[in-house]
Order: structure tokens, then C-alpha cells, then sequence
């Protein structure tokens, strides 16, 4: 039989020779994951012998890695805000770079005793349901287009206990009927609208890390010529969504923050505010509609 301790020195070598980052990082998470050893027991004992079946259930893990599937899609775990999601390959995994946006919409909402939510191009539903899980009260919306991506959000939030006070709407931006005024139901409106839409210029898109262009889903990645059709649509189209005094929320490229400012000034918003994340980068870009 196979030990921990030589069964993750061969995956780590597998990884390091296939160039995956944080080769080590992965091949232990892979092992914990299978054999279900915390780093206290594999230190504890690291010669302890793995059963066969286990240790080939590992090997075969570490090849998906090699093969740049992110680590995320195979384990089918994603960690964000505290919170476990469940992530396959019809969403985008969880970045830690997009807890600031969640972080400065529960800012926004201190206060607030019932607000609404509309999480816009919502995914695997990680922003929304984070802040229905972190806000006691609040009930909210997510769309998005792709009904995978849904089902994914809909799995999310059972698991986090929220999905009683979340809805989810398959619809391209605010083309669905559910977004419609129609006889004897007023447009839906809400505290905030939150989103992280896709950004990236069509032209980088090739130039992404493989674990990204080749397994997260493009559609969530392109955000067209320049990165800003989602933003542009959004806020043009959105604003009727979110009540006076309201807020619209969004995550940005590093380089978007002065261009999806001026969206919002142009469209009436005041407050404008671009926000780094942890890094020094900017990140967020919010504004509040004006009371008419």
C-alpha cells in the first residue's frame, strides 16, 4: 500500500511538471479530499497507508489538475465569504477578489431591516445568496441567462438555508416577462442592484490563464469590444429596477473603474465611488439614485 505522505509527493510531482500553480496546495487539497485526512493527522502519522482504491481515485484526480481543470470543478467546492458553494463548469468559481463587492452592499444595507437584492448575471448564485446568508431579513433576486447556471444557484442556496427568501429568473438582462410591467403587477424594485457581469475584453479573453478561458464558461467571461456592454445595459436599462435612494454595485476590471463611473454619473447616479479590493486594485464601482 501507498502512503500519504508518498502518494502527495506524487501528485505534487505530477502538478509541477504540468507548470500548475501552487502545485503542492493542490495536490494536498485533492488528498484531503479523498482520504478526508486533515494536515493535524497527516503530520500525526504521514506514513499511514492509504487503501488502493483511494489512492487510485487520487491519481486520477491529480490527472484531471494536470490537464489545467481547475481544482474547483473537480471537488466541486468553492469558498467564498465564509460560505461553501457548489461550483461546476456552467459557472464562474467564487473569487476572493469579489468578497469586497459583498463586503461594501452589506455596508450599504447595515441598516436596512427587509431590503431587496437583485443579483444581476448571478451565476452560481455566490454574491446574493452570501448576502441573504449574512443579512437576516433580506430577500432578493438573481438572473441570469443561463439556466445551468441557475440550477447551480438554486442547489446554493438550499445549501446555505436561504432558498425561502431567494428567487431565481432565467433572463437576458431585463428581457424576461419577470421584469415586465403588466396589468396589475408594477416593475419589481429593489435596495440594491448588485452585479459582477462579464468584463473582459473579447481580444484578452485568449490571453487568460488556461484554467480560465478553457473551463469557465465564456459567457461569463466576455464582456464583448471593450468589456463594458454589460455595464452600459445595466445601467441604462437597470435603473428603473432600483428604488430612490437605492444603489447600484459593481465588480470592475483593474482598469474600469473611471469608465464605469461615468456610466453612472451620466445616468444620474450620485455618490460615485470607485473601491479597491485587498490588493490595491480597483474593484468596485457604486452609485446611489437620486430621490426625484
Amino acid at each position: 500500500m501507498t502512503s500519504l505522505e508518498a502518494l502527495l509527493k506524487e501528485g505534487t510531482k505530477v502538478l509541477e511538471e504540468k507548470k500548475i500553480q501552487e502545485a503542492r496546495l493542490d495536490a494536498w487539497l485533492l488528498l484531503e479530499y479523498v482520504t478526508g485526512v486533515s494536515r493535524a493527522l497527516y503530520f500525526a502519522d504521514p506514513k499511514k497507508a492509504v487503501e488502493e482504491e483511494k489512492a487510485e481515485e487520487y491519481r486520477k484526480l491529480i490527472v484531471l489538475r494536470a490537464g489545467h481543470i481547475p481544482l474547483q470543478h473537480i471537488t466541486h467546492q468553492a469558498y467564498f465569504m465564509g460560505f461553501e458553494f457548489y461550483v461546476d463548469e456552467n459557472v464562474l468559481v467564487p473569487r476572493q477578489d469579489t468578497e469586497t463587492l459583498v463586503e461594501k452592499a452589506l455596508e450599504i444595507l447595515e441598516n436596512q431591516e427587509k431590503p431587496r437584492i437583485l443579483d444581476m448575471c448571478t451565476g452560481s448564485g455566490c454574491i446574493l445568496l452570501s448576502l441573504l446568508a449574512m443579512k437576516e431579513g433580506a430577500s432578493g433576486t438573481g438572473a441570469d441567462i443561463s439556466p445551468l447556471a441557475l440550477k447551480v444557484a438554486k442547489q446554493n442556496a438550499k445549501g446555505l438555508n436561504v432558498a425561502d427568501r431567494a428567487e431565481f429568473v432565467e433572463s437576458d438582462l431585463f428581457l424576461s416577462p419577470f421584469f415586465a410591467e403588466t396589468t396589475g403587477k408594477a416593475l419589481p424594485v429593489y435596495d440594491i442592484l448588485i452585479s459582477n457581469p462579464p468584463y473582459i475584453r473579447s481580444a484578452v479573453i485568449e490571453d487568460l490563464m488556461e484554467e480560465v478561458k478553457g473551463h469557465d464558461p465564456r459567457i461569463a467571461l466576455d464582456g464583448h469590444e471593450d468589456g463594458l456592454y454589460f455595464y452600459r445595459r445595466i445601467v441604462s436599462e437597470g435603473s428603473a429596477y432600483v428604488k430612490e435612494n437605492g444603489w447600484m454595485l459593481f465588480e470592475i476590471g483593474y482598469d474600469q473603474g473611471e469608465d464605469v463611473s461615468k456610466l453612472l454619473e451620466k445616468a444620474g447616479f450620485r455618490q460615485v465611488q470607485v473601491i479597491q479590493d485587498l490588493a490595491g486594485l480597483d474593484r468596485v464601482v457604486i452609485g446611489q439614485k437620486p430621490h426625484r
